[in-house]
């Protein structure tokens, strides 16, 4: 997962199966009666909740009592009443509340009946930035290199897409299907009592090569990316319905260019993956479509931007839409439907500037892999192109392919079906193998047109606009504008040292290292210490999802300290820093083996009553409870990506920072974000003050210990 938003407060729709090519409900639903299953979520217990929360509050009554507060035991003791209050009188209500309400879900208390709403659907701020997250992919190295660099002359006549970029859009776009279609074929050979070890071995070792727990959590995850969008909804949003298998929109991809929507089928008569070289035609043949349009000075409303809007306003908007015809519905209706999607930009983002320093003189793109070269492709990524930012996008999308006309590619993704480490697993999959020339004709082939759109697989999903929708348009790309300039975004590419070094010879576990080097960071930088949230995943468990691990402990904010005091010795420092590093690691045991408590705590809040509401118990009154939630510090671990290039999401509170890390053997990538209209924060500050702390981390690490003979 790469973020998680604050919960607002009570019942939420529960997930949905996988849609598979060819079967889809009946399918996904047979199976869960043959397969192993999970076991299901816990409802934590209420005592031992309470007591991990008192343990959570520590470092802050520590803190407060430093800065001339109530001192620390006297502020515990009152929070350990209101504690015992709760535990003996409404809590044992509201836990009762659970218990029963997880009887009646059909996989978990969580998962059925309030994540979703809380986290994301009831949330009325736009995707764009603040929900969706966005990911680099590695530059494929079949593609020449004065591609990269914009010097070739392959542009499709009249449409700035080139030959290069199609080429790659079609692999990727094959790579991910495959993905899918091997998963399915799994799915299938379970379901019907068939074992094929090949397929199994394909499934284990190339698709999700993990444990048979981890198999069966994916198995179900991965599939809520596709055929499905988000939905808006005043007050709350919903996903689209599960289509139906024969229903032929579930056999397509919606692509976007110039603003224009398109869909291609990719699955032939017997519902099998077409060849990427029949994809390629199909989008070279969207292609050409394009270019005829922008000929006849033929320009498209960018109806697609009403999906970075307002949820509340989107929804507003979609309302009116599909009122005015209904082709539109249907057109809605393809685009929920479609597998995923790919948006094929007509350009490549650069940051604008009089002059680029690292660009080479002859070339009009910056070197690959340049600092700014990557950080322009991620806002690209992450919302466009800043001059008509949420163009050429639908935001509504669980997962979108972004090739740029240079051939750079990464993706974008609606967070509310899954956390991004299951995308992420699926384009690293796309990513991992280069371009197989030997797949296609021709090294770079051109379409034979035919005027029925029929015959080549492909049609236009022309919306029918009106002047309102029109100005709607407009109205929300500035609204857009205003969070993109906003948006403080970089990757910082750490290679001093990395995950292997951490393990190896410092011997200790990565994900707890640099948890404490972001602790660290945030302090030099701010002078205090904040809430912290990291990502645990819970898929131990049957449709089980997150837990939040509070990295900030009373042990971690010791170490902190102790850096900051040049008289403590090496030896304390590293002796307090293993105590950290264990406290975390205990915590983070116990938040994904079902034993967290903010979930937990949320559930209860849950739980309370309208009736209820006027007299709210005193624990949860307490400014503590909301301030030891609130996320100015916002991080997730993903794995080594040794596909991608840099990542991100947006931090969780305007005066603090979003950060997704990637912690490969000699390289940690840290995707950061925070916003520029803060005073308080800085990402270029904050990148420069983490590399410092990383060089000091290994300096005390490797410090040679005095000798106690």
């Amino acid at each position: 997962m790469f973020r998680i938003f604050r919960p607002r407060l009570c019942a939420c729709p529960g997930g949905r199966l996988m849609q598979p090519f060819s079967t889809a409900t009946t399918a996904a639903s047979h199976l869960q009666h043959k397969q192993p299953r999970l076991p299901r979520l816990p409802v934590p217990k209420l005592d031992q909740t309470l007591q991990r929360y008192l343990t959570s509050l520590e470092p802050f009554l520590l803190e407060d009592e430093a800065r001339g507060g109530v001192p620390f035991e006297e502020a515990l003791a009152l929070r350990k009443h209101w504690a015992e209050e709760f535990e003996n009188g409404i809590g044992k209500t509201l836990q009762e509340r659970l218990y029963a309400l997880d009887k009646a879900s059909p996989h978990n208390w969580l998962d059925d009946n309030i994540w979703l709403k809380k986290a994301y659907h009831e949330w009325r701020a736009p995707l764009i930035v603040n929900s969706n997250w966005w990911l680099s992919f590695k530059n494929d190295p079949t593609i020449p290199e004065d591609v990269y660099l914009g010097l070739a002359r392959d542009e499709i006549k009249g449409t700035a897409i080139t030959r290069w970029q199609v080429r790659r859009a079609s692999w990727l776009l094959h790579r991910t299907l495959e993905f899918k279609s091997r998963l399915e074929k799994y799915v299938l050979c379970l379901m019907t009592e068939e074992p094929n070890v090949l397929i199994a071995r394909v499934f284990r070792q190339e698709v999700y090569p993990d444990t048979t727990r981890d198999g069966l959590w994916f198995q179900r995850t991965i599939g809520l990316n596709f055929n499905t969008a988000r939905i808006p909804r005043r007050s709350c949003d919903t996903f689209s319905p599960v289509p139906p298998s024969p229903d032929p929109s579930t056999h397509t991809v919606l692509v976007h260019i110039h603003d224009w929507q398109y869909s291609i089928d990719v699955l032939d008569s017997r519902l099998e993956l077409l060849p990427v070289q029949t994809l390629e035609q199909r989008l070279l043949c969207i292609v050409e479509d394009a270019g005829r349009r922008l000929e006849a000075r033929e320009r498209a409303v960018p109806v697609g931007v009403l999906t970075s809007d307002e949820r509340d306003r989107w929804a507003e908007n979609l309302e009116h839409l599909l009122s005015l015809s209904p082709a539109n519905e249907t057109i809605f209706r393809a685009i929920n439907h479609s597998i995923v999607a790919l948006s094929l930009d007509p350009w490549t983002y650069v940051f604008p500037s009089p002059s680029r320093e690292s660009a080479s003189s002859s070339s009009p793109l910056p070197p690959p892999d340049s600092p700014k070269e990557v950080d322009a492709h991620l806002h690209n990524l992450r919302s466009s192109h800043s001059s008509h930012p949420a163009h050429n996008r639908w935001f509504d999308k669980p997962f979108t392919l972004i090739v740029e006309s240079n051939g750079r590619a990464g993706a974008n993704g609606e967070h509310s079906p899954c956390d991004a480490l299951v995308p992420s697993i699926m384009a690293e999959y796309a990513v991992v193998q280069a371009i197989d020339l030997d797949a296609y004709d021709e090294v770079l082939a051109m379409p034979s047109v035919q005027s029925n759109e029929s015959q080549t697989g492909w049609r236009r999903l022309d919306w029918v606009t009106d002047d309102r929708i029109k100005l709607e348009c407009v109205v929300a790309e500035e609204r857009a504008r205003a969070i993109v300039q906003d948006s403080d975004d970089s990757v910082l590419w750490f290679d001093a040292y990395g995950a292997e070094w951490i393990k190896k010879i410092a011997r200790l576990a990565p994900d707890a290292y640099i948890q404490m080097a972001l602790q660290l960071a945030w302090y030099r930088t701010r002078g205090e210490f904040t809430a912290t949230y990291e990502t645990a995943l819970t898929r131990l468990f049957h449709h089980a999802r997150t837990e939040t691990i509070r990295t900030l402990t009373k042990e971690s904010r010791a170490w902190v300290l102790s850096m900051m005091d040049p008289n403590v010795p090496v030896e304390t420092r590293r002796d307090l820093l293993h105590r950290a590093l264990q406290t975390h690691s205990r915590i983070s045991r116990a938040a994904s083996t079902g034993r967290g408590i903010d979930r937990h705590l949320l559930g209860l809040r849950c739980m309370i009553q309208p009736e209820e509401l006027a007299v709210q118990p005193a624990l949860f009154q307490d400014e503590l409870f909301t301030r030891s939630q609130t996320w100015k510090l916002s991080t997730s671990g993903l794995s080594p990506g040794d596909q991608f290039r840099g990542t991100g999401f947006s931090a969780s509170e305007h005066d603090g920072y979003g950060i997704n890390y990637l912690p490969g053997p000699s390289l940690i990538m840290f995707g950061i974000e925070s916003k520029h209209s803060c005073p308080s924060t800085s990402t270029q500050i904050f990148k420069s003050v983490l590399i410092q702390v990383l060089l000091d981390m290994k300096e005390l690490c490797s410090a040679p210990l005095k000798s106690h003979l």
